[in-house]
Parts: C-alpha cells; sequence; structure tokens
C-alpha cells in the first residue's frame, strides 16, 4: 500500500530506520563514542549537567571556547525524539572550544513520556536560559547559534521559527543569529507510517502541525543546512527541500552534503578542524 510520497511501508522503514541501516557495527561506534566523550570532558574542564530547569532532563553539558565575549552553539542530540542522550554526543564539541567557540549540549525530555508538541518549548526553555546566564558561563548573548542532528535537526528548525519576545518578554527577537540543522527531520509525516513512530506515536495531524517545512522561520538569520552525503534518498531530499522552499534574498540557507558521510559519520567530520564541515559552520558563526 502506498502511504507517502509513493512509497510503501518497507521503503519508508528502509528510508528512515537508520539504525537498521547502520548494522550491526552500530553498538561499537556508540561505545567508541562514549569512551572519546569521557576523555574530552576531563580534559576540557566541561561543566556537567547544569540544570537549565526542574526536571529530571532538564540538564546540559557546557564546554567553554575560553572567550567570554565569544559564541555559543546550543547543540541538540537526535534519536527519533525517543531516545538519546547529551552524553553520547561531548566529542562534537572539540574542534570548536579550540577555536573560541563555548557549546551546551543539552539533554530534554522524550516521547512517549511527552508529546511532540511539548518538546519544542522545552528546548527553547534551554536557550532562554543559556541567554540569561551568558555572563555566569562565559560567552556573548549577542552570539547565540543552534544546532542539532537528525530529531535535533527538526528541533533546529523549531527554534529559527520561534517568537522569542512571545516565550520570554526579556528576550530579543534575533536572540539566535544562525542555525545548523544536520540531516534534520523537517516534515514528519513519513515517520507516522513506520516502527520509529513508538515513541511519538504520532497521527498524521499531529505530524503535520510540529513539522518546521510548514512553520516558517521568523528570521532572516542564516541557516548551514547540512546531510551525509552518503543517507538515503529521503534525508537528502528532506535537507533539499527545507533550504529551497525558506531560502530568499534575505535569507542564507546553504546545503551542504558531507561527502560519503552517512547519518552517523558525519558528526566525527564536524568534530575534525580541518573538514569543510567544520569550516563552513565556523564561517556561519564568524559572519
Amino acid at each position: 500500500m502506498i502511504l507517502y510520497k509513493g512509497m510503501d511501508a518497507e521503503t519508508l522503514e528502509a528510508e528512515y530506520n537508520l539504525v537498521a541501516r547502520r548494522g550491526p557495527d552500530f553498538p561499537d561506534l556508540v561505545n567508541r563514542w562514549m569512551a572519546r566523550n569521557e576523555i574530552h570532558k576531563q580534559q576540557s574542564g566541561a561543566r556537567i549537567d547544569l540544570a537549565y530547569g526542574e526536571g529530571d532532563r532538564e540538564k546540559l553539558d557546557f564546554f567553554s571556547g575560553g572567550n567570554p565575549h565569544g559564541p555559543v552553539i546550543i547543540y541538540i542530540h537526535g534519536g527519533y525524539w525517543q531516545r538519546g542522550d547529551k552524553n553520547m554526543y561531548s566529542f562534537v564539541t572539540e574542534a570548536f572550544i579550540k577555536h573560541g567557540v563555548s557549546v551546551s549540549v543539552l539533554n530534554y525530555n522524550l516521547t512517549p513520556s511527552v508529546r511532540m508538541g511539548q518538546i519544542p518549548p522545552q528546548i527553547r526553555k534551554a536557550v532562554a536560559w543559556n541567554w540569561h546566564h551568558a555572563d555566569d558561563l562565559g560567552f556573548s548573548r549577542e552570539k547565540v547559534y543552534v544546532m542539532g542532528h537528525s530529531a535535533g535537526g527538526h528541533l533546529t528548525a523549531m527554534m529559527m521559527a520561534t517568537h522569542w519576545p512571545e516565550f520570554d518578554s526579556a528576550l530579543p527577537a534575533d536572540l539566535v543569529k544562525g542555525g545548523i540543522p544536520i540531516s534534520g527531520v523537517f516534515e514528519l509525516e513519513p515517520i507516522v507510517h513506520t516502527s520509529l513512530n513508538t515513541g511519538p506515536q504520532m497521527d498524521i495531524e499531529e505530524a503535520v502541525r510540529e513539522s518546521p517545512t510548514f512553520i516558517p522561520p521568523v528570521t532572516n538569520a542564516p541557516q548551514l543546512v547540512v546531510a551525509g552525503g552518503g543517507e538515503t534518498s529521503e534525508f537528502l531530499r528532506q535537507s533539499d527541500d527545507y533550504a529551497n522552499k525558506f531560502r530568499s534574498p534575505e535569507r542564507a540557507m546553504e546545503r551542504y552534503d558531507v561527502p560519503e558521510m552517512d547519518h552517523f559519520d558525519e558528526l566525527e567530520r564536524l568534530a575534525e578542524e580541518d573538514s569543510v564541515f567544520f569550516e563552513k559552520s565556523m564561517k556561519l558563526i564568524r559572519q
């Protein structure tokens, strides 16, 4: 049965179930990242489990770039809104802090304990907390950027569509100076037809309501829309569609595919200071 854009359930599962696509070495990948993360957290002097709210998962790890006048990236992990943890992604900060860029790596509540619509407000709370605590943490509140991978890419796009003064009257409308969604899910409807909907438990109406492709950015801040060159055709299409839909003469929406990398390996390129991915990210932050 055709369910979405000419695809049946089996095809959609193959396009979106990326852990299954990665195969049996995925646990080894996670173990390698976790060992790397523990070393990096110790060597970097990261501030761990800072509370941006009262909930158990309203915590962040802060990696200082050592420059109180420098920028901060607020990093949002993936996991299809139902799994994942900030502890798995500390390594993505490695190159940034060497170049004076601080990074806050967030946790947030996961489905099915919350509905999809409850997650973006929680990320907004974390972004606002970082802005309010810029002096204490040691970065410029005039240089706040948002980055996220996979489900975090979806949430990055939702931050670009946020009216900040409506969320918190103390916040400026141009709080976020740029966004870097990495392999984002910008249209959620196809997830409804896969096993990945076990956590979110969305129907089509909810999926459409929470899809950034139907929620325009409210800022002309630039975005770098990234995917892995070796990803599925659906992930490449989703990034293409999002960038093409909202690009304008006033809003730069650069598209970049990390050559030959899949959904997970692309993050390792981000952590390499001589990679094109890292260079493009730094260019957006410095402009």
